[in-house]
């Protein structure tokens, strides 16, 4: 069976308004977990898969402050590659920079403030040995699932990604690592606005659950993101030191 190759991206874009003013002068994927900055953490959850090129996407504002940090990518022995998203246009909207970056390969999509307690080798080496056309999104229990997109499964499958449901269907939440094939990047150019301006990820997800191409796992260890003030002193209170 053919194994193929990833790509990797690191998506730390965003103004980091529910932390401020801790994001008034840096960009929040710079603030610290445990004793390295948030995005560390992303790049070496990549790196442990044996992604090793990796782009990482952020806005105008902190671009240097994010190059500064991470440099070349030597320390974290691997190769990164920077671009600007000039307009907050949502995630799938970030995504469709990195086209050329990607190629023809399959890639993993890791949100910069998502913190996992597990390396995710499992799953990206099934996805890996998977045909081509493919998506996979990985799931993790929690005690509030509204405030997510969460799963809706039925005899063993993936029929949907509610976002944030007042009545969930699961306590499954879709976490921020998401791994796709190249052909992504078709449906991505197909996307419209949602209502609020972005271009939805869970849209282009929906796409390959319609057509019964979506794989799923579930996360083992705790899964946190930090994008509040509760979460990231929960993040920090699970890496610890």
């Amino acid at each position: 069976m053919m194994i193929l190759s990833m790509k990797g991206i690191i998506l730390a874009g965003g103004t980091g308004s529910r932390l401020y003013p801790l994001t008034r002068v840096t960009n929040k994927h710079l603030l610290p977990i445990g004793r390295k900055p948030m995005i560390s953490h992303c790049v070496d959850r990549l790196v442990e898969c044996d992604i090793t090129e990796i782009m990482v996407i952020t806005g105008t504002e902190h671009m240097g402050h994010i190059v500064g940090m991470l440099g070349s990518g030597a320390q974290h022995s691997c190769h990164l590659t920077y671009r600007v998203q000039e307009k907050p246009d949502g995630i799938a909207g970030a995504m469709k920079l990195c086209r050329s970056f990607v190629g023809d390969d399959d890639f993993a999509v890791i949100l910069g403030d998502n913190i996992f307690q597990n390396d995710l080798k499992g799953h990206v080496s099934a996805f890996k040995k998977r045909s081509h056309g493919e998506c996979s999104l990985l799931f993790k229990q929690v005690p509030d699932p509204h405030r997510f997109g969460v799963g809706k499964f039925l005899d063993g499958k993936i029929v949907e990604v509610v976002e944030k449901p007042a009545n969930p269907p699961s306590d499954l939440a879709c976490v921020g690592f998401y791994m796709y094939a190249s052909n992504a990047f078709e449906q991505l150019d197909k996307l419209v606005p949602s209502p609020r301006g972005e271009l939805e990820v869970t849209d282009l997800n929906q796409w390959y659950i319609s057509r019964n191409v979506c794989n799923f796992g579930i996360v083992n260890g705790w899964w946190t993101d930090a994008g509040t003030f509760e979460s990231y002193g929960l993040a920090n209170k699970l890496v610890g030191e």
